[in-house]
């Protein structure tokens, strides 16, 4: 029995080849912990491990995707059928309530005109008194069951929701120039034989070997290191995401952090557009050093895509490192919203595909230079 705990992290795309094979061939049992999707696509079962309970789905996770969008679906379509009872029974006490209410004027009214004897109409007073309490209470409880399935409904529908926010400023004009490498050369990285032209809207992937100088080149280009030789400069603002995620401030609040990068922004129009982020109310005045891993990559960020002046080139540094599948999503659909130039450095195939890289760029022998798709692999 082989027990794996995320055992592609950290790894460049050679090394997890290596271990795809060997996985592969593998002839005993195999339990991974990942978030790898090529990996999790060659098991034979998903143990799905939420709110404590492990529930179990045949296939691998692709096949895990597809009957989850089912059970999605399916609980959301519970949820409109609770609500729509829970709705449906208000309704029906409001009207029993309104029935006795009326009954009871009716009564008083007999009472008052004493048109039948007093006893008769005692005794009519308490059986119509016992009917409405019956009746009460059985409406009431419908309600409190239609509540109570409602309740257990929206507890079936997971709460993995999507990053959805507007960033017109951030777009990049067709053909204009974003960034220029010319000649460079960098500390204990890759160097740029001639000229490396970015422009416009690129999506960049940049790869290669773990050691071989990525981080180097994206702390170059953004100005944290001294090219030894040559040009990196770049033409728009610019914002750098590096892995240890070090641009927040532990002491300070998720919106005290982005409030450092947008200065000009008042406090409501930062938790306006945090909360796009999923940081809504009590969330955005966590401190980020509290913040879960997830959280703390949401939060960063935020920070980067909210500032000021916007960031027209964003940089990332292996971005789904240690982030979960529902993180990754999230990180996907904020970056849909991106209408800058971008570049990833990554090993993570998948993610890279799913956010529409444009071009790929390969450090291999101490150079930077342009590669295909079905080169990297």
């Amino acid at each position: 029995v082989l027990l794996l705990d995320e055992p592609t992290n950290n790894l460049d795309l050679y090394a997890r080849r290596r271990l795809y094979a060997a996985v592969a061939g593998w002839p005993g049992v195999l339990v991974v912990v990942s978030h790898d999707r090529e990996l999790l696509d060659m098991v034979d079962q998903i143990a799905d491990l939420r709110a404590g309970e492990v529930a179990w789905y045949g296939g691998n996770y692709s096949a895990y995707e597809e009957a989850l969008a089912v059970e999605q679906e399916a609980a959301e379509r519970t949820v409109r059928a609770a609500e729509a009872d829970v709705r449906k029974q208000r309704r029906e006490l409001s009207d029993a309530q309104m029935k006795l209410a009326r009954r009871k004027r009716y009564g008083q009214k007999m009472y008052d005109s004493k048109r039948e004897p007093k006893i008769v109409m005692g005794a009519r007073k308490r059986a119509a008194q016992e009917s409405a309490g019956k009746h009460r209470i059985m409406h009431e409880e419908r309600l409190a069951e239609a509540r109570e399935r409602l309740d257990e409904a929206v507890e079936a529908v997971r709460d993995d929701d999507e990053i959805r926010v507007d960033l017109p400023y951030t777009a990049v004009p067709p053909g204009r120039r974003v960034l220029t490498l010319e000649k460079l050369e960098t500390v204990h990285g890759p160097r740029v034989e001639g000229l490396l032209d970015l422009r416009g809207p690129e999506r960049i992937a940049l790869v290669g070997r773990n050691g071989a100088g990525k981080t180097t080149l994206l702390r170059t280009i953004a100005g944290e290191l001294a090219p030894v030789a040559g040009l990196a400069e770049a033409h728009v603002p610019l914002r750098f995401l590096p892995q240890r995620l070090d641009v927040l401030d532990d002491g300070a609040t998720v919106a005290e952090n982005v409030a450092r990068f947008a200065p000009g922004a008042t406090p409501n129009r930062v938790r306006a557009r945090l909360a796009r982020f999923l940081f809504r109310g009590k969330r955005a005045d966590q401190q980020a050093g509290t913040l879960s891993g997830g959280e703390r990559f949401r939060a960063a960020l935020a920070a980067l895509l909210l500032a000021e002046p916007a960031p027209q080139l964003l940089l990332l540094d292996e971005p789904t490192n240690n982030l979960d599948m529902a993180s990754v999503h999230q990180l996907t659909s904020a970056l849909e919203s991106y209408e800058g130039a971008l570049i990833v450095a990554g090993h993570d195939l998948p993610f890279l595909d799913s956010i529409g890289i444009t071009r790929w760029l390969l450090v291999a022998d101490g150079v930077l230079r342009d590669a295909t798709r079905e080169e990297i692999g």
